[in-house]
């Protein structure tokens, strides 16, 4: 059976960890996290400054996936779970004085605490969607 650690230590040396989140009219948004931290009893943390469509689709519907992925050696997992909680851990306060305004981005680094359901197999070649 595979750990958690596994995964966040495969996230560690591929620099990033794929997060899908659903609305509730079923589409779908993906975007990227930098940490991945394996959390006591089958939890994982995502931390990131996560953009508006993520954030909107957690409000409705907590279900994930995360994905970690080496294409160099084509292994990697697919995490299933829910968001359980949605903790703020930093705040910007827009940009510099005098500086030209940027587009919106986020303002708020967040970290989402995954209660992990189910871990599948990830790769490019052939695979099943067995845990595993």
């Amino acid at each position: 059976m595979i750990e958690l650690s596994q995964i966040t230590h495969l996230s560690a040396r591929t620099g990033y960890a794929l997060v899908a989140t659903a609305g509730p009219d079923g589409v779908p948004h993906v975007a990227s996290a930098r940490r991945l931290d394996a959390l006591p009893e089958g939890y994982l943390a995502v931390a990131e400054w996560f953009c508006p469509g993520t954030m909107a689709n957690l409000q409705h519907n907590r279900s994930v996936s995360l994905v970690v992925w080496d294409s160099g050696t084509d292994t990697g997992y697919q995490v299933l779970g829910e968001v359980e909680e949605i903790r703020e851990l930093s705040v910007l306060d827009g940009i510099a004085p005098g500086e030209a305004p940027l587009p919106v981005v986020p303002q708020i680094e967040r970290e989402l605490i995954v209660r992990v359901s189910q871990i599948l197999s990830f790769r490019q070649a052939p695979h099943t969607d067995e845990p595993v």
